[in-house]
């Protein structure tokens, strides 16, 4: 694939540009926020950790029920309005969660940030970029999918700061407004159109151009998917990639202040997030039209596995092999994400890529919804002197069976 052949006048690009702040808000919110979330309602309320943390379980759950059905709802109501409800759903949801005086409303708040954070998730984000683009989808999506990583790097922070000064409650209405309003905006001006109604091509081609088919497989549609042996593995694949990653990273920070201290554990955590932008970006633009798009998931997986290895020869102590393994995963973390959809654009008909990527989305989110309760009991089983040996080899384990669902599921 040869993304530099896409004019960069093409609408499309805009509505790359238009789903990356989509992600940043998205993901700043409905993913990196909750877990500043359960420290300030558990400093502010006293309420039992295990209580708050089962609230973001239940955000995730109620995510994944909706991403579940994404496509249905864009069908029905328009990509436009179900994107704008999501953010006003978002902001809703994460204002509940800021004012929640008893347990029973911090649950109804749950629902509100899990549908909003369905709308603004990964699904949506290719729901939204793909039709637009067959050759340069990879780049497309590694472009609009780095949003995500963004919103963790500015909004981790900019959360802690916010409620810091003003308290949660203000923060959350005020961050929360700006990020309904500006969906809002965007969603009107580049979500409520598709290319065919703009008479526009996809990859910006001129309707004289000769028609350049997507590298599928040319697979007929799939009525009953979970028969489907390719799209289990790649469902199976991205939830145990995605489990390991999000139950690893729940803790990384933690186990690294030991060695590093708070400020620089923090500072090699955003090395990480940049080192998934540049995996991500490396990828999307450089990876061959004609590659097996599950091998280089599984080299990507593998890399992550070689970081964990690191991060176990390290014993806690080690700075340099602390540093390598955090980056070495770091390098697979973005890739984690925007690969499945390529996946399945390669391996699905065209007009069912998008109920697949929805479907697996929602799997892999149910899945790690549950990823840093299990990891917490792994480190706290393993935990004695400090040791983290278990911890690590967990998350390498749980890695090495995603690089074989993926093999599985090869087409060769």
């Amino acid at each position: 694939m040869n993304p530099a052949r896409t004019t960069r006048s093409f609408h499309g690009w805009r509505v790359v540009a238009a789903a990356f702040i989509l992600a940043v808000f998205g993901w700043g919110m409905g993913f990196y926020g909750p877990p500043v979330f359960l420290q300030a309602v558990r400093t502010t309320r006293g309420w039992p950790l295990a209580l708050i943390s089962t609230a973001v379980t239940v955000h995730f759950l109620v995510g994944a029920v909706l991403v579940a059905n994404l496509t249905a709802f864009y069908r029905r109501f328009g990509m436009a309005t179900v994107t704008r409800i999501g953010a006003l759903s978002l902001a809703i949801g994460i204002i509940g969660w800021a004012i929640a005086a008893a347990p029973w409303q911090l649950f109804v708040a749950t629902l509100f940030s899990g549908a909003g954070w369905a709308a603004t998730s990964a699904a949506a984000i290719n729901a939204i970029v793909s039709p637009w683009f067959i050759r340069a989808r990879p780049a497309a999506l590694a472009m609009a999918y780095n949003g995500a990583s963004i919103g963790g790097v500015v909004f981790s922070p900019l959360w802690v700061a916010a409620i810091g000064l003003a308290g949660f409650p203000l923060a959350a209405v005020a961050i929360g407004l700006v990020m309904a309003l500006t969906i809002w905006v965007l969603a009107g001006r580049f979500f409520a159109r598709t290319p065919g109604e703009l008479g526009l091509h996809p990859d910006g081609d001129a309707a004289s151009a000769p028609s350049v088919a997507a590298p599928a497989l040319g697979r007929k549609p799939q009525p009953a998917l979970w028969r489907d042996l390719g799209f289990v593995t790649l469902a199976v694949g991205m939830a145990l990639g995605l489990f390991a990653q999000i139950g690893l990273l729940a803790h990384l920070f933690s186990l690294l202040v030991p060695a590093l201290g708070s400020q620089w554990a923090g500072l090699v955590m955003g090395g990480a997030t940049g080192a998934a932008i540049g995996g991500r970006t490396f990828v999307g633009w450089f990876m061959p039209a004609a590659a097996d798009r599950r091998l280089v998931a599984c080299a990507n997986y593998g890399v992550q596995v070689v970081g964990s290895i690191a991060l176990i020869a390290a014993a806690g102590t080690n700075v340099p092999l602390l540093l390598a393994g955090v980056l070495l995963f770091g390098v697979g973390i973005g890739n984690a994400t925007s690969l499945p959809p390529l996946i399945a654009q390669a391996e699905f008909a065209g007009h069912d890529v998008a109920r697949v990527v929805s479907l697996v989305v929602a799997t892999s989110q149910a899945a790690y919804a549950f990823a840093p309760a299990t990891f917490g009991l792994i480190r706290q089983l393993s935990s004695h002197g400090g040791d983290a040996t278990l911890f690590y080899a967990a998350a390498a384990v749980v890695q090495v069976l995603a690089i074989a669902a993926f093999l599985i599921g090869r087409r060769c």
